[in-house]
């Protein structure tokens, strides 16, 4: 049987400027196969969630695991995690790492998505959890993050909480495909995670996510409901109203007769 043709580095590329990309975040195998279902065009996964079953469930999406910054430290720490991720299933790595590493990655094939704006692992350099961008000063780092990662060899970079207008004109001057996590529709694709798109979220939901259903009501309905039935259970063991006659096994008389004489001669 033919297999199933998964999206390429060059195939992506091709559509820079043609069309908005999707893309989501998915941490369940239920996700990954609605995410492919519902046509998505990629996704970002933990590197676990990677394997058969994956594939199984998500044939044709365009997967991206993450080689989270601070889990690994050299460079051969991030070349081995990029293997094992590419052998497991994926289609390129996510890496917030440093030029050298990306390069690294790059020169032995591995298609990088890097990082810039709002890189959690390295807010502290540009005020926190805010806005990258605003100012002029900011927004020249934004620009040479992209040319930085442009040079080493990336071919995408997440481009989260930048002003639309500063990601739009960037998109222009780069051939790295933008990924926007709140930066707006100027790049190649939107990026949101599934938790907040479903609204399985609840806690802090980002300014630039989007709750298209209301999960989070629907677990705390299923946990009420779980937990009647977990009391009621409880009621009719202590009642004896559980186990009923139809919930156990029967034997022949004959056959416990004979059973009990044989108990009754033991010593």
């Amino acid at each position: 049987m033919k297999k199933p043709q998964r999206s390429t580095i060059a195939d992506l590329r091709a559509l820079k400027g043609q069309r908005q990309l999707s893309m989501l975040r998915v941490e369940t195998l239920d996700e990954a196969a609605a995410a492919q279902q519902a046509g998505v065009d990629l996704v970002s996964v933990p590197p676990g969630l990677l394997g058969p079953a994956f594939r199984e469930a998500a044939p044709t999406l365009f997967a991206v695991p993450g080689l989270e910054y601070g889990d690994f430290v050299s460079a051969e720490e991030y070349l081995r995690a990029a293997f094992a991720a590419m052998k497991a299933g994926g289609d390129a790595v996510y890496c917030a790492a440093s030029m050298g590493i990306v390069r690294r990655l790059r020169d032995e094939g591995i298609p990088v998505c890097g990082h810039t704006g709002l890189i959690p692992s390295q807010c502290t350099w540009t005020g926190g959890f805010k806005a990258v961008g605003k100012t002029l000063e900011t927004a020249q780092l934004v620009y040479r993050q992209v040319k930085a990662l442009e040079e080493a060899g990336a071919f995408a970079a997440e481009i989260e909480v930048v002003p639309a207008d500063i990601a739009a004109a960037i998109s222009k001057r780069t051939s790295l495909l933008l990924i926007s996590m709140g930066a707006g529709a100027g790049g190649d694709a939107q990026y949101l995670f599934a938790s907040d798109v479903l609204g399985a979220n609840t806690g802090h939901i980002p300014r630039h996510a989007k709750v298209y259903r209301h999960f989070a009501v629907e677990y705390a309905r299923l946990q009420a409901e779980r937990i009647a039935a977990f009391t009621e259970y409880r009621q009719d063991v202590v009642s004896g109203a559980y186990p009923q006659a139809r919930h156990n096994v029967s034997v022949a008389p004959e056959v416990l007769d004979q059973f009990t004489q044989f108990l009754d001669q033991q010593p």
